[in-house]
């Protein structure tokens, strides 16, 4: 009942609001939700190892002094034929290219750490950019530190940006110095081109030839490592490349910054975080400022706890799962009390679901439960039981 009343509220906004709406898109399992759960401080949205873990678009929100965040996070990328494969909701087709439309600014994930995807972007990613080339765009290199050569980083920002970065051409010069004591597992930095970004160390850059304000950077806590730059010069504009054949591209000339992030641990996040407020322009605010998402309650239980079915159900079989949510109500100790059916199409999957014992959904249902209590900042005695679709 709080959430539905700070929803319905009008919001509590200051004299000079500002606002930023930001579109998160990317290929399926990039880590989207993730690295909104790390902007918005407390887990709101599922993660999973599986792809199409969100099935829908739901809103985080972040209030900071006078400025709030809106931050889309939609369902990745996909196709028809994919999406029938998996049982996907039509929204799941859908909901990526309407969080465009209300977006001031897109994030476009890209996981480094899949050498079967990051050397270029996807083609429904390709297609979302072109469709709306007037709003601005930002490439957000994820998983860096499952990277174990930082300088692939050079070469995939050179191909997934045509060698385009904010209307400057890039030019990539790198002496690597051979030192014994040097490590390839010093970490990268983050990529970041506004004044918050000044307080980081001194070290191998990628930068502006002119020195102008606006260039990305490349930091490596090992001076040593490396004396790498990306120079950047006029380009033409990268207006001659936008109608390109889609098919025969694999980046986008557009970005306007570029990151380098793990989002799972919470790397270089509140970086990327203060450039999002900065970004943001004068305007009222959508949401009260105790709103931490959209989503109800039982929206948040439904996605947390289809995230537990997802990482403990081979293959296809989470797919198949429905949830009905049969009792929600207040215990006599203020505990929230859930009870959840789950219904399978067919016997073999009702035997994995409870597992040997009952051990799988008494997992389930614990993880799901103290996930629960984490969100809700209260206790929550959460059960699971599972029965045949009829």
């Amino acid at each position: 009942e709080e959430q539905k009343r700070l929803l319905r509220d009008r919001p509590d906004q200051p004299r000079s609001p500002k606002v930023l709406r930001i579109a998160i898109i990317g290929a399926p399992n990039a880590g989207k939700s993730t690295l909104s759960n790390q902007l918005l401080g407390r887990k709101v949205f599922p993660v999973s190892k599986k792809v199409h873990t969100t099935r829908c678009k739901a809103r985080g929100v972040v209030t900071y002094e006078d400025t709030q965040l809106v931050i889309l996070d939609t369902p990745g990328l996909t196709n028809p034929l994919k999406a029938k494969r998996h049982k996907l909701e039509e929204a799941m087709l859908t909901d990526p290219w309407d969080s465009m439309k209300h977006a001031d600014l897109v994030l476009v994930l890209v996981d480094v750490s899949d050498h079967w995807t990051r050397n270029s972007l996807s083609k429904e990613v390709l297609k979302c950019l072109t469709q709306f080339p007037q709003v601005p765009s930002v490439l957000v290199l994820n998983k860096v530190d499952l990277l174990k050569n930082k300088f692939l980083l050079l070469e995939l920002v050179n191909e997934l940006t045509e060698g385009i970065v904010n209307g400057r051409k890039l030019e990539v010069r790198s002496a690597l110095k051979h030192d014994s004591s040097s490590s390839a597992k010093s970490p990268l930095q983050t990529a970041q081109a506004s004044p918050a970004a000044s307080t980081a160390p001194e070290s191998p850059r990628l930068q502006e030839t002119d020195g102008a304000q606006g260039g990305s950077g490349l930091d490596s806590s090992d001076t040593r490592a490396s004396e790498a730059r990306l120079g950047t010069e006029e380009a033409q504009g990268p207006e001659c490349h936008e109608h390109r054949d889609v098919k025969n591209r694999k980046g986008w000339p557009r970005f306007q910054e570029i990151f380098m992030l793990a989002a799972l641990r919470g790397e270089e996040v509140d970086t990327l975080k203060r450039y999002l407020l900065m970004q943001a322009k004068p305007g009222p605010w959508e949401y009260h400022s105790g709103v931490l998402t959209s989503q109800l309650p039982q929206e948040i239980c439904d996605n947390i706890i289809r995230e537990k079915i997802l990482e403990y159900l081979p293959l296809e079989v989470p797919y198949g799962v429905t949830q009905v949510t049969e009792l929600w109500e207040e215990g006599p100790s203020g505990e929230l009390v859930i009870m959840q059916n789950l219904l399978v199409p067919r016997k073999s999957h009702m035997m994995m679901l409870i597992g040997k014992g009952g051990k799988v959904i008494s997992r389930i249902a614990q993880e799901a439960g103290q996930d629960l209590m984490n969100v809700f900042l209260c206790d929550v005695h959460l059960k699971l039981k599972v029965d045949l679709k009829t």
